[in-house]
C-alpha cells in the first residue's frame, strides 16, 4: 500500500484531494504511479511517481513491442509504399521536416562548436505525438525518407523526436517507388549515414549564420524585409552583373553579304552562300559604304567552285536527365519554372494510380546530379528499342555517360521512367496536363539516351569570286584544271556554303533537345545543296547585303541561371528551385517574359554586399564551400572545422560592416498623393509581395493601393498611362492605369515609338521585332533604337 496522505487531482471535481485507498502500481509502459479514489465523487485518481511502496513490488515487465512501422515524408509516398509492403507494415508520414532551428533567434551557439538548437515547430507537434505513439508499439521502425542529405537528416531528426532507439531503427534507401526497388531496399536495411547528416547540418548552419547576421544589418541601413543568403546573394549578383553588361553595351554596326548562286542547267537549282573571306582575311565590314563597294565588284565577278568537301557527322544523344538538366529543358520546352518542375516531378516520383491496381512511382528520384542508369533499366530500354525501332537503332554496347557536375553523387541514378514499357500515351488519361507533359519529356529523353547516334551527310562548298577572271564561253559549265589551280590560289573573294541532311535518324526518331537562346546555331543544319563539283562555274542570281548590330548578352532565364550555377559548382540539386523562388519572393528579381530582371533594390543590396562581404558573394568562394560540404558528406572532413574556418573571417567582415556600412535609409517614401479617406500623405511601403501604397496614418487608417510602375507609354484607347502589373502568379503584363473604366492590357511590353505605318501602338514581338497592335505591321527593334 502507498503512504497515507497521497494527494492527486480529481478531473471530475476539478480539485486536488487526498485520495482514498491509494495503491502503488506500474503502468503498462512500466512507469511507477499511485492509483486511488476521490473521497467526494468516487472517480479514479492517478498520481505519477515512485514511492516507498513501489520498492516491495516486482518490477513491471517492459512493454511488449510488435509490428513494423515505416516512416516516409509525405502521405502520397506513404500510400504508394504501403501498397507494395502490404498489411504487415504500418506506413506513416512525417510531412517533411519534424525539427528545425528556432525561427525567432540564431539558434546556433558559435562559442560551443556551433551547436545547433533544434525544436519541433508548433505545426508539427501533433504529427510528432502521433509518430511517438506508433514508435512505442513497434518492434522495428523503418526510416524510408528520401535518398539524399535532406532525407538522411529527416531520418536522424525523427529518431531524436519520436524516441526511436538504435535497436528499433532500420534505414532503407530506394531511388524509385516500385515493387522490386522496395523489396530490395527492405531486404538490406542499414544505418543512418552521419556524414550525410552532418553535411546537411553544416549547410543549414552556414545559411543561418549568413542570413541571420547580415539581414538585420540590411534592415537597419537600407530598409525592412531585405535578406541576404549564402547562395541566393551569389545568384542575385550574377543577374545584376549581367544586367549591367546589358546596360553598358554599345551596339556596333556590321554587315554581311550573301549570294544566291545557281548551276548552269535547265532546272537552275540555286543555293545561298555567305561571303567568308576577302583577299584571304576574315570579313569585317563596318558600314554600308564599304559594303556597297564590294557588292559592286561582286556584281560583275565570275563565280567558280574551288572546293567540295563531303563527309558524315555523328550526333550523339544527350544523357538522361539530372535535376538541373530537367529544370532547364522543362523551362525551354514547357515554359515551367524550376519550382513547378520539381513539384510535378515529385508527384510522378511519389506515385500515381495509372490503372494498375493502385499508386505506382512513375519516375526515379528527382533530386540527383548523377547520369548513371541501373543495369536492369538499360536492359529493359534496349529490349524496348529493339522491338519498337529495330536493331539498327541500338548502339553495340549500352552507353555510359559522364556526369558534368562537380562532386556528383554517382551512387544515385539519373531521372528516368521506372519502366519504359509505360509509354506516355498509354497513361495520359490518368495524368494531369502538367504531369503528362513532364513525364513525356523524361520518358523520351531516357529512351533517346539509350539509342544509336544520328548520322548526317555533310557538305561544305567554297566558291571563289573575282571580277578579274574572264570566261570566254558564257555557256561553259566548268573551268580547266589549270584555270582552277590559278583561281583557287588567291581569290579576291571566297564564299562558303554548308549543308547537311539526316542520313540515319537514330535517337532523333524519339527526341531532340531544345536549345537556349544564347546557343550558337549549327551551320547549315537542314540545308540541302545541289550536286556541285570542283571547277564548276555558277551564275549569280542576286546579292543580299544585310545590316546587323552586335547584341548584348541575353538576360538569364531560369534555365540558363540553373545551368550557370551548376557550371560554377554553386548549389546542389535540392537547392536550385528554392534559390530561384527565394530571390523572386524577396523582391530582388522579377520574371519578365521568362527572363530574370533585377529590381532597383537588387543593385543597391548587391553593391553593399560586394563592398563589405566580398567572400559571401564571390562565385569561387561559394563553390569552394560547396566542395567542403561534399567532403563532409563523403567523410573526408569534419563539419565543425569547416564552420570554424568560415566564421572567423566572416565575423571580422561583419564587425567592419557594422561600423562602416552606409545608412541609405530607403524606407517608406512619400508619393505626393493624399489619402482620399483621411487626408494624410500616402507612402510607398514594402510587403511580402513587393511594393504597395499605403496611408501614413496607419493603423488609424488602413487605406492601401497597388503600386503601379508607369512605362512612359499612353494607352491607345483612352490616353491614360500604361503601367506594369502582375498576375497572382507574379507574371508581368501591361495595362491601363484607368482600369476598370478602360480594360486595355497586353502581355507584350508596349514601346514609346509609334507605328511608322499607322501611328498605332507598337509592342515587343520577340527578340528582334516590334509589332503594331492596330495594323500588325512589323518593325525591327534595332531600327527603332537607332531612330530614338
Amino acid at each position: 500500500m502507498a503512504d497515507d496522505g497521497m494527494v492527486a487531482y480529481c478531473v471530475k471535481c476539478k480539485e486536488k484531494r487526498e485520495m482514498d485507498a491509494p495503491e502503488a502500481i506500474f503502468t503498462k509502459k512500466g512507469v511507477p504511479a499511485t492509483k486511488g479514489k476521490c473521497p467526494v465523487c468516487g472517480t479514479t485518481m492517478f498520481r505519477m511517481g515512485k514511492t516507498e511502496a513501489h520498492k516491495s513490488l516486482p518490477k513491471a515487465d517492459p512493454p511488449q513491442r510488435d509490428g513494423k512501422l515505416v516512416i516516409v515524408e509525405s502521405p502520397a509516398k506513404a500510400r504508394t509504399v504501403g501498397r507494395f509492403l502490404g498489411k504487415d507494415y504500418k506506413v506513416r508520414a512525417s510531412i517533411g521536416h519534424v525539427r528545425d532551428l528556432l525561427r525567432s533567434q540564431l539558434s546556433v551557439d558559435v562559442d560551443n562548436d556551433f551547436k545547433p538548437r533544434y525544436r519541433v515547430p508548433n505545426e508539427k507537434r501533433e504529427v510528432v505525438k502521433e509518430l511517438k505513439a506508433e514508435v512505442e508499439k513497434a518492434k522495428e521502425v523503418y526510416l524510408a525518407t528520401d535518398p539524399d542529405r535532406e532525407g538522411e537528416a529527416i531520418a536522424w531528426h525523427l529518431m531524436a523526436v519520436a524516441g526511436i532507439t538504435r535497436e528499433q531503427a532500420r534505414r532503407v534507401v530506394f531511388h524509385e517507388i516500385t515493387q522490386s526497388a522496395i523489396a530490395e531496399a527492405f531486404s538490406h536495411p542499414g544505418e543512418i549515414n552521419m556524414d550525410l547528416v552532418n553535411a546537411q547540418q553544416a549547410r543549414r548552419i552556414l545559411d543561418r549564420l549568413v542570413g541571420y547576421k547580415i539581414s538585420p544589418l540590411l534592415w537597419e541601413r537600407v530598409r525592412n524585409r531585405l535578406t541576404a543568403g549564402r547562395v541566393q546573394s551569389v545568384a542575385v549578383r550574377l543577374i545584376v552583373e549581367r544586367e549591367r553588361e546589358i546596360q553598358a553595351f554599345v551596339p556596333e554596326e556590321y554587315w554581311s553579304i550573301e549570294a544566291e548562286l545557281a548551276k548552269r542547267e535547265k532546272k537552275r537549282r540555286s543555293f545561298m552562300a555567305k561571303l567568308y573571306r576577302i583577299q584571304g582575311q576574315e570579313v569585317d565590314l563596318k558600314n554600308e559604304e564599304d559594303t556597297q563597294k564590294i557588292v559592286a565588284e561582286l556584281e560583275v565577278a565570275t563565280y567558280v567552285v574551288t572546293n567540295v568537301k563531303k563527309g558524315t557527322r555523328k550526333r550523339r544523344p544527350s544523357a538522361p536527365f539530372t535535376t538541373s538538366t530537367m529544370q532547364q529543358e522543362a523551362s525551354r520546352r514547357l515554359g515551367f519554372t524550376a519550382r513547378r518542375t520539381m513539384a510535378v516531378a515529385q508527384q510522378l516520383y511519389q506515385g500515381i494510380d495509372v490503372g494498375e491496381g493502385g499508386e505506382v512511382g512513375l519516375i526515379t528520384y528527382m533530386r540527383t546530379d548523377s547520369v548513371n542508369v541501373a543495369e536492369l533499366a538499360q536492359k529493359e530500354a534496349r529490349a524496348y528499342i529493339g522491338e519498337k525501332f529495330g536493331p539498327d537503332y541500338l548502339p553495340p554496347r549500352p552507353p555510359r555517360y559522364k556526369t558534368k557536375a562537380k562532386a556528383a553523387q554517382e551512387a544515385h541514378e539519373a531521372i528516368r521512367p521506372t519502366s519504359v514499357r509505360r509509354e506516355p500515351a498509354s497513361i495520359k488519361e490518368y495524368l494531369t496536363r502538367d504531369q503528362y507533359r513532364l513525364y513525356d519529356l523524361i520518358w523520351k529523353r531516357f529512351v533517346a539516351s539509350q539509342m544509336a547516334p544520328a548520322i548526317y551527310d555533310t557538305i561544305s562548298v567554297d566558291v571563289a569570286a573575282d571580277s578579274r577572271w574572264q570566261v570566254a564561253d558564257d555557256k561553259a559549265t566548268a573551268v580547266s584544271a589549270d584555270q582552277l589551280s590559278a583561281i583557287g590560289a588567291k581569290p579576291e573573294y571566297l564564299f562558303r556554303a554548308s549543308g547537311s541532311r539526316v542520313k540515319f535518324p537514330g535517337f532523333l526518331a524519339v527526341y531532340e533537345e531544345a536549345k537556349d537562346e544564347d546557343a550558337v546555331p549549327e551551320e547549315g543544319e537542314g540545308k540541302i545543296l545541289p550536286p556541285l563539283s570542283k571547277g564548276e562555274i555558277l551564275d549569280l542570281l542576286r546579292l543580299l547585303p544585310q545590316q546587323h548590330f552586335t547584341q548584348p548578352p541575353p538576360r538569364y532565364t531560369e534555365a540558363t541561371l540553373v545551368r550557370t550555377l551548376e557550371e560554377y559548382g554553386i548549389g546542389r540539386p535540392s537547392t536550385y528551385a528554392p534559390i530561384i523562388t527565394t530571390i523572386q519572393n524577396r523582391g530582388y528579381v522579377e520574371r519578365v517574359d521568362r527572363h530574370l530582371r533585377p529590381t532597383e533594390i537588387a543593385f543597391t543590396v548587391n553593391d553593399l554586399l560586394v563592398k563589405y562581404f566580398p567572400d559571401i558573394v564571390d562565385v569561387g568562394f561559394t563553390a569552394k564551400m560547396e566542395e567542403d560540404l561534399d567532403l563532409i558528406a563523403s567523410g573526408k572532413r569534419k563539419w565543425v572545422p569547416v564552420l570554424r574556418d568560415f566564421y572567423g573571417p566572416f565575423e571580422e567582415a561583419l564587425r567592419y560592416a557594422e561600423k562602416h556600412m552606409e545608412n541609405l535609409n530607403l524606407g517608406d517614401q512619400f508619393t505626393g498623393e493624399v489619402c482620399e479617406k483621411c487626408g494624410h500623405p500616402m507612402i510607398v511601403k514594402w510587403g511580402r509581395y513587393g511594393k504597395f501604397i499605403a496611408c501614413s496614418n496607419y493603423p488609424a487608417c488602413r487605406n492601401t493601393k497597388p503600386f503601379q510602375v508607369k512605362i512612359g507609354v499612353a494607352c491607345p484607347r483612352c490616353g491614360a498611362d500604361l503601367v506594369e502589373k502582375k498576375t497572382r502568379r507574379r507574371r508581368v503584363f501591361y495595362g491601363c492605369s484607368n482600369y476598370p473604366e478602360c480594360d486595355f492590357a497586353s502581355w507584350k511590353r508596349p514601346l514609346p515609338q509609334p507605328c511608322p505605318a499607322c501611328g498605332g501602338l507598337l509592342v515587343e514581338a520577340g527578340k528582334e521585332w516590334a509589332k503594331c497592335v492596330s495594323c500588325e505591321e512589323q518593325v525591327e527593334l534595332e531600327k527603332l533604337r537607332v531612330e530614338a
